[in-house]
């Protein structure tokens, strides 16, 4: 019979010998060390002895006592440990079980030897109570999961297993306890932050007279995702939640997933049973959904609202100041060369400066220049060069400034929008972009040719500041993800990539020596095509040494070797001390024989060596 929310598979197999423990779990769990060995030595027989390690290495592997048959375990297991007490019958430890006390008292011998505790005791069953009630509070999981969760405190801590049906209780006694607590908790803060707020919450449940949805049912459906009058609509729905006022109610002490879940839980339910929900779950639901709904809400009216602003802004303006800039590269370099001819005279011709001294002829040193190119040549260029290389630093981003001002008008309806939102709100470090973005609609109404927006005084002003910025957004959310306390998915993540790209750095490094890794080339077009012919060496030496790999694995099993899957795994196809990238080589396209390698070097041989990191 299942026990509550354990199936029949579940309950059957716990605390049992599932299947055959693997190798690496027999090394681990029922390997005999010298104070096993002095325990089991007291012994007489070898059934005795076979059956009392039988025992021990038993709770230590699963964490109880077998019930009801204490050699029920596979056979693998009764030989392995024979083998190590040098037991050569192993069948003799059918004798164990004759004698119904002798594996009790073992058992407790075995407890009392190596600090077990019963399930019961007053300590230790305070601990896990505590460790279980504080998991139920800060995760999100389902009932197997916390039971499992259970199962590994209570093994880990040498606490003996109680029955299926004991634990199972428990769990779902300190997960009623939790759901208890955690609608309790909501409920009051909404209370407390206003005493109308659940009824207005519950009112929305409600389907008004000529309507097919209730006023949550049409808030959670997904709006159109267009831009234009999508981003006016998607900031009337922020208002529209934002109405309610949710971010008065403080929930810092309620964890963000278990929120969430409650969240999730409510977004899935129909309104009638939200309606028919008991108090205080039905005030903590619709607590929890109208948040999640509002945060959702604005992320949708920011995502348009960065849509708009790439698109229609940004890029706009980033590429009208890079043609610009490309525009006047060539006037610039044919000034620069003038300059560098007529400043070479100054340096790689000293001997006017020792003949003249201090007392340098200026027509002698002009005459030096013409020499090379003409005086109104020279003043010319330098007069270009100083019109087209502001002496300001931050050069690129006034330019940058100046052109979004021209694209102003485009985004102009959407930054008024933005501003006049009133559920908006920010930490501490974005109020000064917040501040800034309040201001807008005033911004927006302003004559420009009379007060300009970008800059003041050679300082930037709210909107300019906002402007640089938002920038620093997705730099923010970034450091937010990778020290995320709860969900470490992103920073494992950035982890794989980071390995792997640096090991694919690496490899482009040294196929690219010639250069020291780098790229020369006058034209673009040039770097283009340098750079594609990277790429694809890169692929061919990835694809080349995986089937080689491939080659290598196979034959190793072939002549018995014992190959893991976890380390197979772990193998790269970016190394690459095998391979000579100096020289030049020439390429005949040829059809190799279907599946043909060259014959595999031997591991043995001199002369393999090791890369520069001493990687094999």
């Amino acid at each position: 019979m299942p026990v509550e929310f354990l199936t029949d598979e579940q309950a059957a197999s716990y605390g049992k010998f599932n299947e055959e423990p693997t190798r690496p779990e027999l090394e681990r769990f029922f390997f005999l060390d010298d104070e096993d060995r002095k325990l089991i030595a007291k012994r007489r027989g070898d059934h005795s002895r076979l059956g009392f390690a039988l025992q021990m290495c038993t709770v230590r592997y699963i964490g109880r006592f077998l019930p009801d048959d204490p050699l029920d375990v596979p056979w693998a297991v009764v030989e392995y440990l024979g083998e190590q007490l040098g037991i050569g019958d192993v069948s003799c430890v059918k004798q164990y079980t004759e004698r119904k006390p002798t594996a009790y008292e073992h058992a407790w011998e075995i407890r009392d030897a190596y600090e077990y505790h019963e399930y019961d005791d007053a300590e230790w069953g305070r601990k896990f109570r505590t460790f279980l009630h504080g998991r139920a509070w800060t995760h999100a999981e389902g009932p197997v999961a916390l039971f499992n969760q259970a199962v590994g405190w209570l093994r880990r801590h040498r606490v003996l297993l109680p029955g299926v049906s004991v634990l199972a209780r428990k769990v779902s006694e300190v997960r009623a306890v939790a759901e208890k607590r955690l609608h309790t908790t909501v409920a009051r803060a909404a209370h407390r932050a206003d005493a109308a707020l659940p009824g207005d919450l519950v009112a929305m449940l409600v389907t008004p007279e000529g309507a097919r949805f209730s006023e949550l049912e049409r808030l959670r459906r997904p709006p159109t995702r267009t831009t234009g009058t999508a981003f006016a609509r998607s900031l009337e729905r922020v208002d529209e939640i934002g109405a309610f006022g949710l971010g008065r109610v403080r929930l810092s002490q309620v964890p963000p997933n278990r929120l969430a879940a409650l969240a999730r839980y409510g977004l899935g339910s129909k309104a009638a049973s939200l309606e028919r929900a008991e108090e205080p779950k039905r005030t903590a639901m619709l607590t929890a959904v109208m948040r999640h709904l509002e945060a959702k809400a604005i992320d949708e009216a920011l995502d348009l609202f960065q849509v708009l602003m790439a698109t229609r802004l940004i890029s706009t303006a980033k590429r009208a100041t890079e043609k610009e800039r490309l525009s006047t590269l060539p006037q610039l370099e044919k000034a620069s060369r003038t300059l560098a001819r007529a400043a070479k005279v100054l340096f790689e011709e000293p001997e006017l400066v020792e003949e003249h001294g201090a007392d340098l002829d200026t027509a002698a040193l002009w005459a030096a220049v013409e020499e090379v190119a003409p005086r109104e040549a020279v003043m010319t260029a330098a007069a270009l060069v100083v019109s087209l290389v502001p002496q300001d630093e931050d050069s690129a981003d006034v330019a940058m400034r100046a052109a979004l001002t021209t694209r102003y008008n485009t985004v102009r309806p959407c930054l008024a929008l933005l501003g006049e939102s009133k559920a908006l709100d920010a930490a501490t470090g974005g109020a000064r972009v917040l501040a800034g973005v309040r201001r807008l609609p005033a911004l927006a109404r302003r004559r420009v040719k009379d007060k300009p927006l970008l800059a003041r005084e050679g300082h930037s002003t709210p909107l300019g500041q906002a402007f640089a910025e938002y920038g620093r957004i997705g730099k923010t959310e970034h450091l937010m993800r990778m020290v995320d306390p709860v969900d470490d998915t992103y920073r494992r993540q950035m982890n794989r990539q980071l390995t792997v790209q640096e090991s694919r750095h690496k490899l482009a490094r040294d196929v690219c020596h010639g250069k020291r890794g780098t790229i020369h080339q006058a034209y673009r077009d040039g770097m283009e095509d340098q750079l594609g012919a990277l790429g694809l060496v890169l692929n061919a030496i990835v694809l080349w040494t995986t089937k080689y790999i491939d080659a290598a694995v196979a034959q190793l099993r072939a002549e018995g070797h014992e190959i893991r899957d976890e380390d197979i795994a772990r193998l790269s196809p970016l190394k690459h001390a095998n391979l000579n990238v100096l020289g030049r080589y020439s390429f005949t396209p040829s059809t190799p024989a279907a599946g043909a390698l060259r014959p595999l070097r031997d591991p043995d041989a001199a002369g393999l060596g090791l890369d520069e990191d001493n990687e094999e």
